[in-house]
């Protein structure tokens, strides 16, 4: 008697170690979310542009003279010189850069007081050392440091010097042959103090007093003469303030366009491409931490036009999920199984995403290299937003959707969108 053998093959279950991670993945990305929304949105405040929380933008514009000709050369000194005191003033986040041949352009987010950071900024600091005859016998140039500091004896204030090695030399050799006489010193043609030299300096160290009332402004003169003398001659061509209100008002109808978008985003996602879309949310919650990384690890500077290109580039990351989750319900109408629509949507999808995102990319470099200030900011922002995108659906979007199918936990045909029949893992 023949015996029928009937082999019923058994269905796999429920994988419950993908279910775990799986489900420690969403708790780790939304406790990041939830935790690290508040602290970087305070690191970021610190890092708004000029239109967002006001200041002051001034353009300075080079003068020629028969002694000193304006080159390029000498617009790259004019912009660093003028860095260095705007450093020593200690505002954050400056824009300093030059526009065309003979300006510079400076713009001072949260200056407090515009007229004397623009006065200080511009100010030609000429330091000279002159002997009874009306010989200058050394310059600013020679000078290695210049501090503020209070008179241990008098409590007064005043500048400490100190000359680099050659000017510490002449230093030595002036002092030595001018004992008991007077050696005049003068700031932009103004005579600070000329003491007696009582015995000759070696050490390369000298102190201005008697010109300073208070020790801020012998501060202010110390930052002039460590920045030294401006290469060329300047003139303030424009000089424009930005009120902290209008930047508010902006930054806060930004912030709304955004929460309102990004809202809008997440339930068209999830209505229309249910579980896939879900994913997709997750995708664009770590997409958004990484930028928010990038931007403070870089130290970029936020502009409205910068915000722009970040909310931008959060429809790109947007466009290339759906790009992918279109391939991917066109593999699962095929009969294929979850684990292999995937790969095959992915594949097909890759080339399509990489081209949209590469032209972009180019008109964000063309951009960069031919704009200046917010243009500049709005490519970069731009950029960073479509290479994260790019990452975050490649990779992470893949590996969670590979995770939901390995754990066979959702088959249903309808989790994955309208029109689809039996989803196979």
């Amino acid at each position: 008697m023949a015996v029928k053998q009937t082999q019923q093959k058994k269905s796999p279950g429920i994988n419950w170690v993908e279910i775990g991670k799986l489900t420690l993945l969403v708790l780790l990305v939304s406790g990041l979310a939830v935790g690290l929304a508040k602290p970087l949105a305070g690191q970021l405040q610190q890092h708004l542009g000029l239109d967002l929380r006001g200041g002051v933008h001034v353009v300075f514009e080079a003068v020629p003279t028969p002694d000193t000709p304006v080159t390029a050369d000498s617009i790259t000194r004019l912009a660093a010189t003028i860095r260095n005191r705007v450093d020593a003033l200690g505002v954050t986040e400056p824009v300093i850069q030059p526009e065309g041949t003979r300006r510079v352009v400076v713009e001072l987010p949260g200056v407090k007081d515009p007229e004397e950071a623009v006065r200080l900024i511009g100010r030609t600091a000429h330091l000279e050392f002159k002997t009874e005859d009306g010989k200058t016998v050394l310059t600013g140039k020679d000078l290695k440091d210049a501090r503020a500091q209070l008179n241990p004896a008098s409590n007064e204030p005043e500048v400490l010097l100190k000359f680099d090695k050659e000017g510490a030399r002449i230093f030595g050799q002036v002092t030595t042959a001018n004992v008991k006489k007077r050696i005049a010193i003068y700031l932009d043609d103004k005579l600070l103090t000329a003491p007696v030299v009582d015995e000759p300096i070696p050490t390369g160290e000298a102190v201005i007093r008697g010109g300073y009332q208070t020790l801020e402004e012998a501060q202010r003169e110390a930052v002039l003469l460590r920045s030294g003398a401006l290469p060329v001659k300047v003139q303030l061509m424009e000089k424009r303030s930005v009120g902290p209100l209008l930047g508010k008002d902006s930054l806060e109808r930004s912030l709304w366009a955004g929460i309102i978008g990004v809202a809008l985003i997440f339930i068209f996602m999830i209505l229309y491409y249910r579980l896939p879309g879900l994913v997709a949310d997750l995708s664009l919650i770590v997409y958004g931490l990484i930028v928010v990384g990038i931007f403070l690890l870089i130290k970029a500077t936020l502009t409205l036009p910068g915000i722009a290109g970040f909310i931008l580039s959060i429809g790109m990351a947007v466009d290339a999920n759906i790009i992918i989750y279109e391939r991917l319900k066109e593999e699962l109408k095929t009969g294929k199984t979850l684990r292999a629509a995937i790969d095959a949507g992915f594949h097909h999808a890759f080339r399509t995403i990489l081209d949209a995102n590469v032209t972009t990319l180019i008109a964000a470099a063309v951009l960069y290299y031919f704009g200046s200030g917010p243009i500049r900011g709005f490519a970069v922002t731009l950029s960073i937003g479509i290479l994260t995108s790019m990452f975050t659906a490649i990779t992470f979007t893949r590996f969670v959707l590979h995770l939901i199918a390995r754990s066979r936990l959702i088959l249903n045909p309808k989790a994955f969108g309208p029109g689809l029949g039996e989803v196979k893992a």
